[in-house]
């Protein structure tokens, strides 16, 4: 085994999407809600009425709750998926082309949709911003919160151009207080904003989490590659903290796609699974209603993946600093691997590239760990986006590399089965889930699937398709991501029992103990914040025009520049 290099410690994380608010893995046990005991069904079921706008007791409101969260029918959309509207082309009597409005029912009728009745615009004042960017603030907000200790104190820590955001989506917010409104205007018979073409800019949750979140002055930036793209920016986030450039990073995404447009392009692709095509599967018919909870089953018979919102981010610290201050580790990044595909003959088909990242993203664990951890203690978070093709390709990935490091038992898992595929954020729900499956000892199954479709390569693998105890303790998970175009992407991730393992190692006995002594007050003070949420006392952090700083707050000489409001300067 070599020497692992330095690890980006997870230290928070908060967001939302079908299964609710992600902080204190509250997401995480809506998935696994029925294999939980009494008091945590209650716990996630309070959460879950807070972010459903629900009052009175959350066991009589169980029923409402569970329709209204995961994978679904449209239930939490500000349009009208039955009447759409749409301009129907007609020749005229003296032979014009004319177009009438008229109105159509959308093909696809399901997909992930965050909980029904969560309005994050009406959380702060949004002001006209698009829905993706109020998820920004959401998701942020949480992540920041549940560190347990105040960004302020935190920020002091550390020089302001040590702190990073890396953050964005891979489409851009497209609805109408962004660029789909901009590119309507003149057609609708309305003003262009002066807003909508800046917020529609795929980076822009990175800038809000700057300027309304953090107040952030160090790095910022966004990594675009289709459904690839949270491990593009989380690659990003680990170089620059490895480097020593950086020592706090925020990272993540925020996707929010769910509008007729957007899900009608990924129709014509054949990629999404249409109302039709559920029918087909489950050969209901027409007067029945068809399984929209089950519309997303990664490796089994599928065909197509289902759309999905959601804002995620994590904070990552470096090992020092998380142990000064007392940060809790829920985890660790060990490394993240980009390949493209080569030459395509399709631009959304799949390629080798992936074959290339995964095998990486193994043979560095085994070099980190080595082969009994790799062979009897690791899972993976697949892609598994749940159509015909992925099921095929993705998993020939997986059985081939078993074959090639001599695993005989590897668990699989797909989270898409309960949460849908929310493009740019995926991947990021995927880390999320792997961080609960750690808390809570138990990988979540692809339980909207009853088998594994006769075409899947199965060799070497498990594919799990029930809530899934974890044994041998497993240290290490593969988060994998396909997206459009070649984009790949594949990393590892080291449990928060490994991680903490290989920290103590560096340290003598008294010094461990005082960083968990530390993290006594800081696991309080994130459970206090829970509590707040659950009881929907606490706001999300948004700033607008606080401590706006301009030339004046600067002290430059030639060594360094002192800034208003920052304990540390920035060093030339």
């Amino acid at each position: 085994m070599s020497t692992p290099a330095p690890m980006a410690l997870i230290t928070g994380f908060g967001g939302i999407n079908p299964a609710g608010r992600s902080s204190a893995h509250m997401a995480f046990q809506r998935v696994i809600f029925d294999v939980l005991n009494q008091q945590q069904q209650r716990e996630t079921l309070e959460s879950l009425q807070q972010v459903m706008n629900l009052t009175g007791d959350p066991l009589s409101q169980q029923q409402a709750i569970q329709q209204g969260t995961l994978v679904r029918s449209w239930d939490n959309i500000a349009w009208d998926a039955n009447q759409v509207p749409v301009h129907q082309a007609f020749t005229d009597d003296q032979g014009n082309a004319c177009w009438r409005l008229t109105h159509k029912r959308l093909a696809v009728q399901s997909a992930g949709q965050t909980p029904k009745g969560f309005d994050p615009a009406a959380l702060y004042p949004s002001h006209h911003h698009p829905r993706g960017l109020q998820l920004s603030i959401y998701a942020a907000s949480d992540a920041i919160a549940s560190l347990g200790i105040d960004w302020q104190t935190l920020k002091h820590h550390v020089r302001p151009d040590q702190i990073g955001v890396y953050a964005g989506s891979a489409m851009g917010q497209l609805d109408q207080t962004g660029t789909g409104g901009m590119l309507q205007a003149a057609l609708q018979g309305q003003r262009t904003s002066s807003k909508q073409c800046a917020l529609g800019l795929s980076q822009m949750p990175a800038d809000f989490v700057n300027a309304y979140v953090l107040g952030n002055i160090g790095a910022t930036g966004s990594s675009v590659g289709a459904c690839a793209t949270f491990l593009y920016n989380l690659k990003a986030a680990l170089d620059d903290l490895r480097s020593g450039r950086r020592r706090i990073i925020v990272v993540g995404n925020a996707e929010a796609p769910l509008l007729p447009e957007i899900i009608e392009g990924y129709h014509a692709m054949t990629a999404l699974i249409s109302e039709e095509k559920l029918r087909n599967l489950d050969q209901t018919s027409a007067e029945e209603q068809p399984d929209y909870r089950r519309a997303s089953r990664p490796f089994s018979e599928n065909a197509g993946f289902t759309l999905a919102e959601s804002a995620q981010f994590f904070v990552l610290t470096d090992e020092a600093l998380a142990l000064e201050l007392g940060l809790t580790i829920h985890g660790a990044i060990g490394d993240v691997y980009v390949n493209a595909d080569g030459f395509k003959k399709s631009i959304s088909s799949p390629g080798i590239g992936n074959y290339l990242t995964m095998g990486k993203a193994v043979a560095e664990a085994r070099r980190w760990f080595g082969e009994n951890t790799v062979q009897q203690r690791s899972f993976v978070q697949a892609h598994g986006s749940s159509t015909p093709q992925n099921r095929v390709t993705e998993s020939h990935i997986y059985t081939e590399l078993a074959r090639a490091f001599s695993i005989k038992d590897w668990k699989i898992t797909a989270v898409k089965a309960h949460l849908g595929h929310s493009l740019a954020t995926a991947s990021a729900d995927q880390l999320l889930m792997t961080l609960g499956a750690w808390s809570h000892q138990m990988i979540p199954g692809i339980t909207t699937s009853d088998h594994i479709a006769a075409d899947v390569y199965q060799q070497g693998l498990n594919f799990l398709l029930q809530h899934t105890p974890i044994e041998n303790d497993a240290d290490i998970a593969f988060i994998n991501a396909k997206g459009f175009g070649g984009n790949n992407a594949s990393a590892f991730v080291i449990s928060p029992q490994k991680t903490k393992a290989l920290i103590e190692k560096n340290y003598d006995t008294t010094s461990w103990n005082q960083y968990l002594s530390r993290n006594e007050k800081t696991l309080e003070h994130s459970w206090q914040y829970h509590q707040q949420m659950s009881a929907g006392k606490r706001q999300v952090i948004y700033q607008f025009g606080e401590q706006v700083l301009d030339a004046a707050d600067l002290n430059i000489s030639d060594r360094e520049i002192s800034i208003r409001g920052w304990k540390n300067s920035v060093q030339l």
